[in-house]
C-alpha cells in the first residue's frame, strides 16, 4: 500500500493512476507532436509534412523600415525645397507669376500766355490681350484669334486681320491692340466680354473675350483743334512729340515713366498678393508767349485771304516789339491734330518758319538802314530814279513803268523802287564789292541767314551767301530783297527791331514751365543787340510811316483809324518749290504800330496768289489791318499822342 502524501502548499494533488491531469480552465491543449492539428487547423498533406506558421514581427520590422524611408526620402526632399533651392523656385514663381508693367507719365499741357490750355492730355486705356488664353487649349476653339477679332475690328477701329495675328502672338503673354482709346471704347470692349457672343463654348472654356484687358493710360487732346496748330505741333502713336513744340520740348512735357509690378493669374490681377509701385513724374506745363484771341483773329484773317485770292499758302506773324514775344504765328491751309488721318501732308509743318523765300520789297528796309546808319544819305537827299536802269549786263525796272521821278530818299522807300534803292545802296563803298560787303553786313546784324533762334524743329536759316559768291545780278537784286531768302519770323524781326529803337531781341515762343511741384520757372532773357542807332531807328520809324500815310505810298491799305502806322509793301518773284524756278508771286506787308510808341509787330505773307492782284498792299494790307486793330484792342493799347510828321516823297530843292 502506497501512502499518499498531502500536497505542499501550492501544489496541485497527484492524480491516481489511471485518472488524467485537469487541464486548467481557459488554457488551449497544445497539440501532441506528429498528431492531426484540431478541427479549424490546416490538415496534414500529404506526404506526412507539416504547415509551420511564420512568425510576423520580422514582416512588420521590414515594412516599418521601408516606410521610414520613403517618409525620409519625403523630409530629405521637402527641405531641400523648401529650404536649400527655396530662392531659387521662389524668384521662378515671381517671373511666372509678378507681371512688370510701365506706368505711362502724364504728358505736360501746353498753355497760351493766359494759361488756358492749346493741348492737354485725359483719361484713356491702352487694349491689350493676352495671346495665351486664345490658344486653342485654353479657349477650347481652333479659331479664338479670329473670332475674337471680327468681334473687337469694328469698337476698336482697328482692321480684323491686324487684331488677329496680335492675338495669335506665339509665346506671348502681352500685346497692345489698340492704344489711347477713351473710356466709352472700354466699356464697350466690356459689354461684348459679356455678350453671348463672347461666352465660354463649353466646360472648362473661359470667356471668348477674357483674355482682352486694359491698361490706363492717357490721351493727347488739342481742345482748340487747328488753332496755332503749326506751332504747337502732335504727339506720335507712343505718345511722344512728333512736330512743332510737342516735339522740341519733349524733354520737358514728357515726363519720366512709372513701374509697377503686381501678382497675377490668367492675365488678371491678384488683388490681395501685393503690389509694387514707382510712381511715374508728371512732365512740366509750358506756357507760350502765345496769345490765344490774337492766334484766332490772325488765322481766321489769313485763312480767308488765302482762299480768296486762290493762294498757295499764307502766314501771319504777331510779336511784341518791346520783348520779342512772338503773340500770334498762324498758317493757312491748316490741320487739326486731333486727327491727322485727314490732313495734307504739305500743312502738317509751320510756313511761318519753315518756308524759305525771296523777300523783296519788305528787304529794301535794311538797305534804306544800312545807308542812313552809315551816314551815306538823309531821309531828304535826292534820288532821281529813270525808268530803266542798266548795271552789267542787266536791265532792272520797277514794279510799274514810268518815266524820271524826282524823289527824295524817304519816296524811294514809300514808292517801293527798285532802282532807286540800287542808286542808294551803291554809295556805302568806293566799289561795288565794298558796298555789298557793308549790306552784307546789315543784313546779318538784323538776323539774316541764321536761325531765329526759337530753337524750332525744321526751322530754315534762309538762303544767303557772302558776297563774294554774288553774282552779278545779285549784287544789285538783294538791296530790293531778290537773290536771297528768309523765313517770315526772320523778317517780322528787322521791324520789330526798328521799332525798339534799333535793337534785335531775339524772337520767344516760350514764356517758362511749371514743374510737378506746382513752380513756374521763366524762360531765360532773350538777347538784345544794338544794330543801327536809336537815331537811325526813328527816322527809318518816320519813313515808313511815308508807306501808309502819303498818298502815293504803296501801304495806304493799312491804314488803321486813331493810331500811326508805320509799314512796308512787298511783291516779290517766287521760286516754285516744285521746279525750282520763278513762277508766281510772293506778296507781303510788314509794319508795326503806334509809330509814336511801338508796341506790336505785325508781318503777312501770301504765297503765289492767282486771283485779283498779286501786289503786297492790296493782298496783305487788308489782312495788316484787321490783326493789329484786333492785338491794339486786345492789349488795350491806347491811340497815337501826337499826330504824325512824314517826310516829302518828291523832291523840292526847299526841302533840302
Amino acid at each position: 500500500m502506497i501512502e499518499q502524501r498531502p500536497p505542499r502548499r501550492g501544489q496541485l494533488p497527484r492524480p491516481a493512476e489511471g485518472e488524467r491531469k485537469p487541464r486548467p480552465q481557459g488554457r488551449p491543449r497544445p497539440a501532441p507532436r506528429g498528431r492531426p492539428a484540431p478541427q479549424g487547423r490546416p490538415a496534414r498533406r500529404g506526404g506526412g509534412g507539416t504547415l509551420r506558421l511564420g512568425r510576423p514581427r520580422p514582416r512588420l520590422r521590414l515594412v516599418a523600415v521601408l516606410l521610414t524611408l520613403v517618409l525620409l526620402a519625403f523630409v530629405v526632399r521637402l527641405f531641400q525645397v523648401q529650404v536649400v533651392d527655396a530662392p531659387a523656385y521662389a524668384a521662378k514663381a515671381d517671373v511666372n507669376r509678378y507681371q512688370p508693367v510701365e506706368v505711362a507719365a502724364v504728358r505736360g499741357d501746353i498753355t497760351d500766355r493766359a494759361g488756358v490750355p492749346l493741348a492737354t492730355s485725359v483719361d484713356a486705356y491702352d487694349i491689350t490681350a493676352d495671346p495665351y488664353l486664345f490658344t486653342p487649349g485654353q479657349a477650347k476653339r481652333p479659331d479664338a484669334p479670329q473670332r475674337a477679332a471680327r468681334l473687337l475690328a469694328p469698337v476698336l477701329g482697328v482692321d480684323a486681320g491686324t487684331l488677329a495675328a496680335r492675338l495669335a502672338t506665339p509665346k506671348s503673354r502681352y500685346v497692345v491692340l489698340a492704344r489711347r482709346r477713351s473710356p466709352q471704347v472700354w466699356n464697350r470692349v466690356k459689354e461684348l466680354k459679356n455678350a453671348p457672343a463672347a461666352r465660354p463654348a463649353g466646360p472648362g472654356a473661359a470667356g471668348l473675350l477674357a483674355g482682352v484687358l486694359a491698361q490706363s493710360t492717357s490721351k493727347r487732346v488739342y481742345p482748340a483743334g487747328d488753332l496755332a496748330a503749326g506751332v504747337i505741333g502732335f504727339v506720335n502713336g507712343e505718345n511722344a512729340g512728333a512736330g512743332g513744340l510737342e516735339a522740341a520740348l519733349n524733354g520737358e512735357l514728357a515726363g519720366k515713366p512709372g513701374r509697377m509690378t503686381f501678382a497675377a493669374s490668367g492675365a488678371q490681377q491678384i488683388p490681395a498678393a501685393g503690389m509694387q509701385q514707382q510712381p511715374a513724374v508728371p512732365g512740366a506745363d509750358v506756357e507760350l508767349t502765345i496769345d490765344r484771341d490774337i492766334q484766332w483773329a490772325a488765322q481766321n484773317a489769313i485763312t480767308r485771304q488765302v482762299e480768296a485770292a486762290h493762294a498757295d499758302r499764307g502766314y501771319v506773324v504777331v510779336q511784341d516789339a518791346r520783348n520779342g514775344q512772338i503773340l500770334a504765328m498762324a498758317d493757312a491751309p491748316g490741320f487739326d491734330p486731333n486727327d491727322l488721318t485727314h490732313a495734307d501732308r504739305a500743312a502738317l509743318g509751320n510756313a511761318a518758319l519753315q518756308d524759305a523765300y525771296e523777300p523783296g520789297s519788305v528787304s529794301k528796309l535794311v538797305s534804306m538802314a544800312a545807308v542812313l546808319d552809315q551816314g551815306v544819305a538823309t531821309p531828304l537827299t535826292r534820288v532821281v530814279v529813270p525808268g530803266t536802269l542798266q548795271r552789267e549786263d542787266r536791265v532792272f525796272h520797277d514794279d510799274v513803268d514810268h518815266g524820271t521821278w524826282d524823289l527824295t530818299l524817304n519816296g524811294v522807300l514809300a514808292k517801293s523802287s527798285n532802282i532807286g534803292t540800287i542808286l542808294a545802296t551803291g554809295h556805302l563803298g568806293r566799289t561795288q564789292f565794298q558796298a555789298d560787303q557793308v549790306l552784307y553786313d546789315y543784313l546779318r546784324k538784323f538776323g539774316i541767314g541764321e536761325p531765329t533762334g526759337l530753337r524750332f524743329p525744321g526751322e530754315t536759316p534762309g538762303i544767303f551767301a557772302p558776297p563774294q559768291k554774288w553774282s552779278t545780278s545779285q549784287q544789285y537784286t538783294i538791296p530790293f530783297g531778290q537773290g536771297l531768302s528768309v523765313n517770315a519770323v526772320q523778317a517780322t524781326s528787322i521791324y520789330s527791331t526798328i521799332a525798339d529803337g534799333g535793337v534785335r531781341i531775339t524772337p520767344t515762343l516760350v514764356k517758362g514751365t511749371v514743374g510737378p511741384d506746382g513752380r513756374f520757372t521763366a524762360a531765360p532773357a532773350p538777347k538784345r543787340t544794338r544794330v543801327v542807332s536809336e537815331q537811325t531807328a526813328r527816322t527809318l520809324s518816320r519813313m515808313l510811316e511815308s508807306v501808309v500815310g502819303d498818298e502815293q505810298g504803296t501801304g495806304t491799305a493799312a491804314r488803321i483809324p486813331g493810331y500811326r502806322v508805320a509799314g512796308k509793301t512787298g511783291t516779290a518773284n517766287r521760286v516754285d518749290p516744285v521746279t525750282g524756278r520763278y513762277h508766281g508771286y510772293t506778296a507781303s506787308f510788314m509794319g508795326f504800330a503806334p509809330a509814336d510808341n511801338p508796341r506790336i509787330t505785325v508781318s503777312c505773307v501770301v504765297q503765289n496768289p492767282t486771283v485779283g492782284s498779286y501786289f503786297g498792299g492790296p493782298n496783305c494790307g487788308p489782312v495788316f489791318k484787321e490783326v493789329m486793330e484786333f492785338a491794339l484792342k486786345t492789349l488795350q493799347v491806347p491811340p497815337s499822342a501826337t499826330a504824325a510828321a512824314p517826310f516829302p516823297v518828291d523832291f523840292r530843292p526847299e526841302n533840302r
